[in-house]
């Protein structure tokens, strides 16, 4: 049986966000119970050429959200003006990607699956795609990439994550 576009991206993304939003918890518990900066986690990267935590973050919400928001405009633009700095920041974004993903129509999606999409960065369009193939191709990994690199910056520092609070909650038979 074939899946739909939306069936091969939201749910999953939902889930992930899911996880990603119950890290933001425990790294905040952590440093809570460890008596450590908030700082010390928010501003940690996993290598001194890469991003710190709330970029990625961001990445997670502009490859989620923004991705399905601007899909039927023709044209993405990654949008990073706007990193979150605590905790309560990067909860609000997450929750504001899973809302708009309530949001994405099965059928919307569907109808505009075929059209075409260019990721635009400076004013110029440096890459053309469908927009399935923009979603599948570039921000679903993208998004992932980010979720994992969020996770694995909190590991790095300490936060008791586990596999699981990567995945989240499957979707399982009778769920």
């Amino acid at each position: 049986m074939p899946i739909t576009l939306h069936q091969a991206i939201i749910p999953s993304f939902r889930q992930v966000l899911g996880g990603v939003r119950a890290q933001v918890d425990k790294a905040e518990s952590f440093v809570t119970e460890k008596g450590i900066a908030a700082a010390e986690l928010i501003e940690a990267k996993l290598a001194d050429d890469m991003w710190p935590l709330p970029y990625h973050m961001r990445s997670c919400w502009v490859h989620s959200k923004l991705a399905f928001d601007l899909a039927p405009t023709g044209e993405f633009s990654p949008d990073f003006t706007d990193l979150p700095q605590d905790w309560d920041a990067m909860r609000a974004m997450i929750d504001d990607a899973q809302q708009a993903l309530d949001q994405v129509s099965p059928d919307t999606l569907e109808e505009i699956a075929g059209e075409k999409i260019a990721f635009v960065l400076g004013g110029k369009a440096l890459m053309h795609f469908t927009v399935s193939e923009f979603l599948l191709s570039f921000s679903q990994p993208n998004f992932y990439f980010h979720a994992t690199t969020f996770y694995d910056i909190l590991r790095m520092k300490g936060v008791p994550l586990v596999k699981r609070d990567y995945l989240h909650a499957p979707r399982v038979i009778g769920s």
